[in-house]
């Protein structure tokens, strides 16, 4: 039989996305330890770019004086990070087949307290997106100032090139996100070489700072230690992305749970100097400007850390940390496009979210999950006009809500478990969830009014439309158990033929119809009476047994006389079972298409809320020259 030539939907979707990969390939998927820590670290790598920043744009609305207070609140977010990864290297220990915060919990406390880990997690990785994509933005801005006014275009832009790039598959993103991740660590590590070199030799002196007008101080009379809380909570932004590794444990070579677990002490050892280290130099530069939307002339810290390195703006070095900087922030998005997808086929196979949202595509990607993170990311930053101080009071909400109760789960777990270095685990564990419910709390309290509010209100409202989900998976499954009376044979049936003229195709539809057990009605819907008599001869040519019914049809309508038709036979046999049979001609020419009717197509569509009525499409070639 001669294969049908692909359509041209068929054809854009290869060029864009590639060949299919079979299923027994997807071992060839897998990532190497390298290409993991690109994939999986890029979102924790890049947050050193804002994250130091973000503590800076607290404290300084204390007083100047105030920003020396950023070195020690950073040292205690590294030892938050430390903390956090090792309680993560228990989960990948406990779970080595993945899942992450979702499944612990799940597994743990119940399917309810899951869901509240799933939808934060999707919360999360959807802000990651908007926050790298614009923190990305904001660095290309810092670099070429007159592109400033073009922050939306711009981030919109770049969501779906990255969406594009993960729908060709992991493998392939991942092996394209390793440059730019590793040239971003290699930059940043020289830059922090020479800028400390350059303190070294400086003379201690009163460090100048600038920043908008009437900022400096305009929160004096606040108490400090609220301040202060405020400023850890900011720069808790640094620690977003570290469950990834854990949530992705199967997308690594074997043996997945050393390599994961490898990677995640990696990644926090990486983060952890960037952060010192970038604190370290920004206390000492002479002078530090904070960037604001209001004032795009203020470039970012680590811009200005560049400048400060190297010597100026118009040097290699800086360009090259520039660079960097843009590509690993906007590529840090990945460790979202790799983990919201699998968190939503995680929750879809518990019937949380819609089915497809677990099928993977023919490039062996949970496609339908990364369409909706790139819709939905490019929604935020339309919203929040792609500036990058807009979205970070909504950052780490999510995150350290999940956190909290992923590390709960695993102190039930080892409590339920009680073997081997049960009582190590739950100390570290349970370490973990203190220091995340402390520090989940001081989001909440310092960032309500910023915009964390908008999380507290999101965050329940997706819980619910998950529950609404699964209930109706459910009710759906009770009301379609069958039971023996189910599988009578003997239930009445008729096809009816759809006969708009008398051709080869018709002819075809009739064989078919035959075939079928029961009654077989042909029906024409007249919608030009002078050609009746001609149709009604040309059918007794082909059938004396069956008759042609006539429907009319005074407002012309091709689906109302057929719609009315079948209502009366269900009305007269409620159990009947009703095939409408349509005869398409199917050509080889994409272009002809436009010229079909697809009436089966309407049929199926008008027919669709109806019980026992199936639509039936026989379709006949026609060869076109």
């Amino acid at each position: 039989m001669k294969e049908a030539p692909p359509s041209p939907f068929a054809k854009f979707k290869r060029f864009l996305v590639g060949a299919p990969i079979a299923s027994r390939e997807a071992h060839h998927e897998k990532l190497s330890p390298a290409v993991g820590l690109a994939v999986f670290a890029s979102d924790s790598l890049s947050s050193v770019a804002y994250a130091t920043e973000a503590i800076l744009a607290v404290l300084v609305l204390i007083s100047a004086s105030a920003l020396g207070l950023q070195l020690p609140i950073s040292l205690s977010i590294v030892a938050l990070i430390a903390i956090i990864a090792f309680s993560y290297r228990q989960t990948i220990k406990a779970y080595p087949q993945g899942g992450g915060s979702y499944v612990v919990t799940s597994d743990n406390l119940g399917p309810k307290a899951g869901v509240v880990a799933g939808a934060a997690l999707m919360i999360d990785y959807i802000l990651t997106v908007a926050v790298s994509v614009a923190a990305g933005v904001a660095a290309i801005a810092s670099a070429f100032p007159a592109m400033h006014e073009y922050l939306v275009p711009m981030s919109v832009f770049f969501i779906m090139i990255l969406g594009w790039a993960n729908l060709r598959g992991l493998k392939e993103s991942g092996a394209v996100f390793s440059i730019p991740t590793y040239g971003f660590v290699v930059v940043m590590y020289v830059m922090l070489g020479f800028a400390i070199y350059k303190i070294s030799g400086l003379t201690p002196a009163p460090q100048k700072i600038l920043a908008e007008p009437g900022k400096i101080g305009s929160e004096a009379n606040y108490p400090l230690m609220f301040v202060i809380l405020r400023a850890f909570a900011a720069g808790c932004t640094a620690l977003t992305g570290i469950e990834a590794v854990s949530d992705g444990t199967q997308a690594f070579q074997k043996p997945e749970q050393k390599n994961a677990s490898n990677t995640l002490v990696r990644m926090a050892i990486i983060l952890s100097t960037l952060f010192l280290g970038m604190g370290y130099v920004i206390s000492h530069m002479p002078e530090v400007a904070l960037y604001s939307a209001k004032n795009p002339e203020f470039r970012t810290v680590a811009s200005q850390v560049a400048a400060f390195a190297f010597g100026g703006d118009k040097t290699f070095g800086y360009y090259a940390v520039q660079t960097f900087t843009a590509l690993i922030l906007l590529l840090a998005a990945n460790t979202a496009f790799a983990d919201f997808p699998r968190v939503c086929s995680f929750l879809a196979r518990d019937g949380f979210m819609p089915r497809y949202m677990s099928r993977l595509g023919d490039r062996l990607v949970f496609h339908n999950g990364i369409i909706a993170l790139s819709v939905a990311a490019i929604g935020l930053v339309i919203a929040f006009k792609g500036e990058l101080e807009q979205l970070l009071p909504l950052y780490a909400v999510g995150v350290f809500t999940a956190f909290s109760l992923s590390q709960a789960g695993m102190v039930a777990h080892w409590l339920k478990l009680r073997t081997g270095s049960w009582r190590s685990s739950i100390a570290i564990n349970g370490t973990g969830l203190v220091l995340c419910i402390i520090v989940l709390l001081i989001i909440l309290v310092t960032k309500f009014m910023e915009g964390a509010w908008v999380i507290a209100i999101l965050l329940p409202l997706l819980c619910g439309v998950m529950l609404s989900i699964r209930n109706h998976y459910t009710r759906s499954a009770e009301k379609q158990k069958f039971t023996l009376a189910d599988t009578d044979p003997y239930k009445e049936h008729i096809a009816l033929l759809l006969v708009p003229r008398v051709h080869r195709g018709i002819v075809n539809a009739l064989d078919y119809a035959r075939n079928l057990k029961g009654d077989i009605k042909a029906v024409h819907v007249t919608l030009n009476e002078k050609k009746l008599p001609e149709l009604q001869r040309n059918w007794e040519l082909v059938s004396q047994d069956i008759p042609l019914v006539i429907l009319p049809s005074p407002y012309r309508s091709l689906l109302e006389p057929v719609l009315d038709y079948v209502d009366e036979l269900i009305a007269e046999h409620p159990e009947m079972v009703i095939t409408v049979i349509v005869s398409d001609a199917d050509s080889n020419k994409w272009y002809h298409d436009l010229l079909s009717e697809n009436v089966a197509l309407q049929l199926r569509n008008a027919l669709s809320k109806r019980s026992n009525v199936v639509v039936a499409n026989i379709r006949h070639q026609v060869d076109a020259e």
